[in-house]
């Protein structure tokens, strides 16, 4: 009885070999080290540096790649082997994203989560010098378009928001939005059946936007923040959701 316990915590290491491997390669990333368009040492260096089997080597790097950061070809020349492509908020935001894919998020947690992070956004870009919203404000004028289906209108919704957060130059902040993205036009795109009149509450969501901007625009922080709660809570309470159902967040 003793070996056969014993067995399990002699086989730990080499379980969680790839876990050093891919944290020695996060760390480079993370101290610059490694960047887009650099190449991730062979296969054989990290194995023989890191002190560990070529196999936990290629399972870090396609755990790397299904988080989206780097990009893998076979053969030989300048574009075979491990690529970096996206700096590691992009990584974040593909975790967020496998996790509503596989479990989703519930609704409730969802909207206080903007409740949270969107207002402070809105307040730190109303502060910012030399922000850009040319992206945002072509989103509300493609929302503009008249005859859109609820779909085509939420999605460049959910994608107006993640453009502020873009805008913000905060990169965690980035990541976060963007890892949400697909919550959020889940649960918005859910609700619409639910809405007394599509029509009156896409005119009111246009008009809600518009203020936004132009309360960043005219550097009032608070203001900005106030108009981005009220949005965002405005619709939870108006689609009248179930609040611990996730579903719709996948």
């Amino acid at each position: 009885m003793t070996e056969q316990a014993a067995a399990p915590a002699a086989a730990l290491p080499t379980a969680r070999a790839w876990r050093v491997a891919l944290e020695h390669i996060e760390a480079r990333l993370l101290a610059g080290d490694l960047g887009p368009g650099d190449h991730l040492p062979p296969e054989r260096q990290l194995a023989a540096d890191l002190g560990v089997a070529r196999s936990s080597v290629r399972e870090a790097v396609r755990v790397l790649e299904v988080l989206g950061l780097v990009r893998t070809a076979t053969g030989s020349g300048p574009n075979a082997g491990a690529v970096i492509v996206a700096s590691p908020e992009g990584g974040m935001s593909a975790v967020m994203r496998l996790q509503v894919a596989a479990h989703g998020f519930p609704i409730a947690d969802v909207v206080e989560a903007r409740l949270v992070v969107e207002p402070a956004i809105a307040a730190h870009l109303a502060r910012r010098a030399g922000r850009d919203l040319r992206q945002a404000s072509a989103l509300l004028d493609a929302m503009d378009v008249p005859g859109l289906e609820p779909a085509e209108f939420l999605a460049l919704d959910a994608r107006f928001h993640v453009t502020l957060a873009e805008a913000s130059g905060n990169t965690v902040l980035s990541a976060t939005m963007a890892g949400l993205r697909d919550s959020i036009e889940g649960y918005v795109l859910a609700a619409v059946p639910n809405l007394p009149s599509w029509l009156a509450t896409s005119a009111r969501l246009r008009a809600e936007h518009r203020g936004i901007v132009r309360a960043i625009e005219s550097g009032d922080g608070t203001d900005a923040a106030r108009r981005l709660q009220a949005h965002v809570a405005g619709y939870y309470a108006e689609s009248r959701i179930t609040g611990d159902t996730n579903d719709t967040t996948r």
